[in-house]
């Protein structure tokens, strides 16, 4: 079993990062609320309760997120049994996560494992970010 995820934020081929793109447009204190929930996160893994961060569909999870009366929610997947990726993030409006966010993820997750189709890849990937 992990002892410690590793959160990558997913980004497209042409280098798009939605997750960094919705951390930036934050407040610093949502900011400092979002990383402090990425600590959880990368301590509890899959394990992480709810109402924290829950499971949605067909592999894709949410972090659960309430900034200033909002409730923040950041989809990621889990990956090679230790990588969490996280997808992109978004202020909830409804009562439950839009259907077209949670297929966007999908899309998400199947584009990266297309382009990282191992364990090794997503460190050579990690190595070419440090």
């Amino acid at each position: 079993m992990n002892e410690t995820w590793r959160i990558i934020y997913y980004e497209t081929k042409e280098g798009e990062c939605l997750i960094q793109s919705f951390i930036d447009n934050r407040k610093e204190r949502e900011q400092a609320k979002i990383f402090s929930w990425f600590e959880q996160l990368e301590q509890e893994g899959p394990n992480l309760p709810r109402p924290y961060a829950d499971f949605l569909i067909n592999g894709i999870h949410e972090l659960r997120v309430k900034c200033k009366g909002k409730q923040a929610r950041i989809l990621y997947f889990f990956c090679y049994k230790e990588f969490i990726i996280l997808t992109h993030g978004f202020i909830k409006t409804t009562d439950k996560v839009d259907n077209s966010e949670i297929k966007k993820s999908i899309k998400f997750r199947k584009d990266f494992l297309e382009r990282f189709k191992d364990k090794k890849s997503v460190e050579e990937l990690i190595n070419e970010n440090i």
